[in-house]
């Protein structure tokens, strides 16, 4: 009976001295996987770009203007606010003029 205790006991004992060397590898591990995950979720923000043409006409486009300047927006909603991608798929037919 004091050899299964004494074998519990060194599994036990084993087990918690492997958990203790090896804490800190698993919370660089889960760091790096937290940063490549914001990293991921930075890369697929959609943005817009907003630019003037020769004309003096505002343009806000998906892809930046080659050769012109112009102003990165961000497409983010404010927080309360529901984005769709159909604006007039939920509203009610408005009546005519």
């Amino acid at each position: 009976m004091r050899l299964g205790w004494a074998l519990v006991c060194g599994l036990a004992l084993g087990a918690a001295a492997w958990w203790w060397t090896t804490r800190d590898e698993r919370e660089h591990a889960r760091i790096e996987h937290e940063r490549k995950a914001a990293a991921a979720a930075e890369a697929a923000r959609p943005r817009l770009y907003r630019w003037r043409d020769d004309s003096g006409v505002l343009h806000i486009t998906e892809q930046p203007p080659k050769g012109r300047k112009y102003q990165r927006i961000e497409r983010e909603p404010y927080d309360g606010i529901e984005v769709h991608g159909d604006r007039r798929a939920d509203l009610p037919d408005s009546p005519g003029p």
